[in-house]
């Protein structure tokens, strides 16, 4: 007699996860393709995580919204001593990603004003110069060209040192320093300890530097609100440094060359958005929707016992909210198949890329922004624009919290 299967992610009676997360991805153009299977048969998983630890793994899109909304799912209670942790190397604590509601609603604020939508606006003509400028170079080259090099990359990393008011010639020292900080696997914890010990050194140097020259930009604000004001200790000013220039860069620079390549994989959609650049927002908001910038959320604690799906979690359990899964649910996004990229699709507002509740991303319209600028100017700049080799060859970074291209080579 053939032995029953357990549905994926169902423990057996000891206990023990049947997966471990994260999932691996089949391809760098699909998703894990055990969400839909959790989807559909075990919607809040029971799984093994990187550190070691076990927890839960959410998957349907209303499950999720719960989990990045409802207090009793904690960020905070994830630098409590004995708390589940989602990798060998523990989260920093006091910064955004590691704090609740009052706290954090206080902290986001003193940053908040940089990245509204009208601030945003009076950015975009610098956005589109340093575009412009980043293709001028791109057109002087004899294809094929990477364009995570030539434009994915260094775009966003300049906005955001402008932003910031970091040295743009210190960017070299970002990437290691970046994926160290959202490493699940993919480094030692003493390699990722070394890592943020470097780029804390930075940053106390940057510090002292703008204290006694400040400037106009958003660390000589932080500085003086720590210096004058008192709303920030020293370790909260240097997190939020931290905070800001790995997230302002790291998740945008993977989304360029992700969305990217979805465009030059459809091109009767990129013919059409060719013909209809108005269409351009709409575009981005399907494109945010059908590329993960990860598989789920940072990590959360529950603070008391909570029935999500059906499923009692336990107080004190890790929970993930896989972002990933939930902007793919047929219960949701109910215009045709889900996983195929529609860029028409009316209901493509609703996803989940930036996250949902308190925790939702302070910089997601300056990340919008730079999206649709980045993509209607390849578009104007490039129209012969196609990939230079097969996308079976193409790969995605592994074992860290933001999955990218290794790189996209480009002709024209």
């Amino acid at each position: 007699m053939d032995t029953p299967q357990r549905p994926a992610g169902e423990a057996d009676a000891a206990g023990t996860p049947a997966l471990s997360y994260p999932f691996p991805r089949p391809s760098a153009v699909e998703i894990p393709r055990v969400y839909g299977e959790l989807r559909e048969q075990c919607p809040v998983a029971h799984v093994r995580l990187p550190s070691g630890d076990t927890g839960y793994v959410v998957t349907r899109y209303d499950d999720v919204r719960t989990v990045l909304a409802d207090g009793v799912f904690s960020r905070a209670a994830t630098v409590a001593p004995g708390a589940p942790q989602l990798s060998k190397t523990p989260p920093l604590a006091g910064g955004l990603f590691t704090m609740d509601p009052p706290e954090h609603t206080e902290l986001r604020k003193l940053v908040l004003r940089e990245f509204t939508n009208r601030r945003v606006q009076q950015l975009r003509p610098r956005i589109q110069e340093l575009t412009d400028g980043l293709l001028d170079s791109m057109e002087r080259l004899d294809p094929p060209a990477d364009l995570n090099t030539e434009l994915a990359f260094p775009l966003p990393v300049m906005v955001i040192c402008e932003l910031l008011g970091v040295p743009f010639e210190d960017r070299g020292r970002f990437r290691a320093w970046s994926d160290a900080f959202v490493s699940l696997t993919s480094h030692t914890a003493e390699e990722s300890a070394a890592q943020r010990a470097s780029m804390i050194g930075y940053l106390k140097e940057l510090i002292d530097r703008k204290r006694a020259e400040p400037g106009d930009d958003l660390i000589s604000a932080l500085v003086a609100a720590h210096d004058e004001d008192g709303k920030l200790t020293e370790h909260e000013l240097i997190t939020m440094c931290i905070t800001l220039l790995v997230a302002g860069h790291e998740t945008t620079v993977s989304m360029i060359g992700t969305c990217v390549l979805t465009l030059l994989r459809h091109p009767e959609h990129l013919a059409a958005l060719r013909e209809r650049p108005e269409m351009i927002e709409h575009a981005v908001e399907e494109l945010l929707r059908i590329n993960p910038i990860g598989d789920g959320g940072p990590l959360r604690v529950t603070l008391d016992d909570v029935e999500v799906g059906g499923t009692l979690i336990p107080k004190g359990s890790a929970v993930l909210a896989a972002i990933c899964s939930a902007n793919q649910d047929a219960g949701r996004f109910t215009e045709g198949s889900p996983a195929d990229f529609d860029p028409a699709r009316p209901t493509a507002g609703q996803h989940l890329a930036f996250g949902y509740g308190p925790h939702h991303c302070l910089g997601a319209p300056l990340a919008r922004a730079e999206l649709q600028i980045v993509i209607a100017s390849l578009l104007r700049r490039f129209p012969g624009l196609k990939l230079a080799e097969e996308v079976e060859s193409l790969r995605m970074t592994t074992g860290m919290m933001v999955h990218g291209l290794t790189r996209l080579p480009v002709t024209w």
